[in-house]
């Protein structure tokens, strides 16, 4: 459980969970659009939990734009520096480089109505940041947008936020998006942060069986521990035996393993330590891999992911299913540390 709270000065930082899980809820907190019924909030050490939303240091950007219509962008993206007397010279100046900084030289005169939903993600963007906030909240501003859209946008807010250098608290339900933009993800469920790290250390040592479910794909098998040699560990499943690694389990302890579709093996023959089979059942063409479906004994369906296919395969065929065991990550049932 992440208990320090701590977001680190100009990081991407990105909660990520399902509906319901509080990371909506916790943005608005730090926004000042939500009271905080426990705690403080402190922004480079200035308690901010008692002061009105626009006496905080941050702006946010929502997912539904909230641009007024009946402004042309500029007004739009000039609105906050109007609202705190700056001068008009200087207004104008820092409107231009905050349109320039988000690709929207040219459109100055126009109205929202007027704009696509990437140009107006943009001028928010931008009227979000004409302040120099020093933290930057977004919550799931492009979950409006079309797939290939919010892919090019994903790419093109990370790149502001490393040229900004400005903190970035983003909201999102997208695994995906998650790990393409974030420096660390905190991974929530019911108000509580599970885990929070790196991306690739959040996809590859989940530190629970939710996390491990819910980022990316993964294959759980549930077992027993049956022998522990080290960090070599045995487990029982229902379907076989696999062999895994890892640290503070104890023989007859439920456990799960996970395992990532890419780093499932076949072979015709078991493997020292596995003894786990499986029928081919189909193969689904996914346009940048081949995924293969497989089915154990007891009904339980696994993944495998290939960029190839392979030729030697065919549906009904039966192999043993084995893995580098580094690969693998074994979770006590009830979710402690890995």
């Amino acid at each position: 459980m992440w208990t320090s709270g701590e977001i680190l000065e100009g990081e991407f930082l990105t909660l990520l969970g399902p509906s319901g899980c509080g990371k909506t809820t916790t943005l608005r907190m730090i926004a000042g659009f939500e009271d905080a019924s426990s705690g403080t909030i402190t922004v480079q050490g200035e308690r901010i939990e008692d002061k009105e939303p626009y006496q905080r240091d941050v702006n946010t950007v929502f997912q539904n734009y909230s641009l007024f219509p009946h402004l042309t962008v500029f007004d739009n993206v000039a609105y906050g520096p109007s609202i705190r007397k700056v001068p008009k010279a200087e207004i104008r100046q820092r409107v231009t480089e905050m349109l320039h900084l988000v690709q929207m030289d040219g459109y100055e005169k126009r109205k929202p109505d007027a704009l696509s939903g990437g140009q107006k993600q943009r001028v928010a963007i931008a009227r979000a940041l004409i302040n120099n906030p020093r933290v930057l909240l977004l919550d799931e501003p492009l979950g409006a947008l079309d797939l290939k859209l919010r892919k090019q946008m994903q790419i093109e807010l990370k790149r502001l936020q490393r040229k900004l250098g400005i903190t970035f608290v983003y909201v999102t339900h997208d695994q995906e998006e998650a790990m393409t933009m974030s420096d660390r993800i905190a991974v929530m469920r019911g108000g509580v942060i599970l885990q929070i790290g790196a991306p690739m250390e959040i996809y590859d040592r989940p530190n629970c069986r939710f996390v491990a479910d819910f980022i990316g794909e993964s294959n759980i098998i549930d077992g027993t521990v049956r022998r522990v040699d080290g960090k070599r560990i045995e487990v029982e499943t229902a379907d076989g035996i696999v062999l895994t690694q890892g640290e503070g389990f104890r023989e007859g302890e439920k456990v799960c393993v996970s395992i990532r579709p890419e780093y499932i093996c076949l072979s015709d023959t078991p493997r020292e330590g596995f003894t786990l089979h499986a029928r081919i059942k189909d193969f689904i063409y996914m346009g940048t891999v081949i995924k293969t479906s497989l089915d154990l004994p007891h009904g339980q369906e696994l993944k495998l992911s290939r960029f190839e296919a392979d030729p030697t395969l065919h549906e009904g065929d039966e192999r043993y299913i084995w893995w580098d065991t580094e690969k693998s990550v074994l979770i006590h049932m009830e979710g402690g540390a890995v």
